[in-house]
């Protein structure tokens, strides 16, 4: 496995945290407080990876010799509609209604970079729900309070186990970072960028 002086992943999140150390790496956490609004004319692969070269770009500077960095940004998108994180309970409660027994895509965007070289790309899983009851979608905002996550919810949780009908592609990518897919960008790096 090919090993680095330093990875350095910016992100905050403890389920991104915990991915990357489960994949083996030794790394530092840095995080910026870069902007994650993009243009409205982005497509939603676009979005994602705007956000998380803007993540890069705000910490680029940070970079030394031998340090790759790591940003991820991962969205919920339904029919050309961005869902961000819930602003509050009502907001969150909203959202699930509206993912309840629909499809829906989970984008993440990942840049890799270091002082000279960036490589952005980004990985998609569609993730179908059953239909929601207004008690499982109540009972799960009110226990779980999954104001931090996108589409206000976490695969991971109570309502991934019993809410989620199909999905297609990488789980690890609705939970926050597409492993394989960042794994084998890590070992490639960088003959890809």
């Amino acid at each position: 496995m090919k090993r680095f002086q330093k990875i350095i992943l910016g992100s905050g999140s403890p389920r991104r945290k915990q991915l990357l150390a489960d994949l083996g790496y030794d790394f530092e956490v840095r995080v910026s407080d870069a902007d994650e609004s993009a243009p409205n004319h982005l497509s939603a692969e676009e979005t994602v990876e705007w956000v998380a070269r803007s993540k890069a770009q705000a910490l680029r500077e940070t970079l030394v010799d031998d340090e790759l960095l790591i940003t991820a940004d991962t969205e919920v998108w339904k029919k050309n509609r961005r869902y961000g994180k819930p602003a509050n309970r009502e907001s969150a409660v909203e959202m699930l209604r509206s993912l309840s027994g629909t499809s829906h895509q989970v984008i993440s965007g990942i840049c890799l970079c270091n002082r000279e070289l960036l490589h952005t790309f980004h990985v998609t899983t569609e993730v179908a729900f059953v239909e929601l009851s207004e008690e499982m979608i109540s009972h799960y905002v009110d226990t779980y309070q999954p104001f931090d996550k996108a589409g206000a919810y976490g695969i991971q949780e109570w309502i991934g186990m019993v809410g989620i009908a199909e999905l297609s592609g990488s789980y690890y990518n609705v939970v926050g970072l597409p492993t394989t897919e960042v794994f084998e960008a890590i070992q490639n790096w960088p003959e890809l960028a």
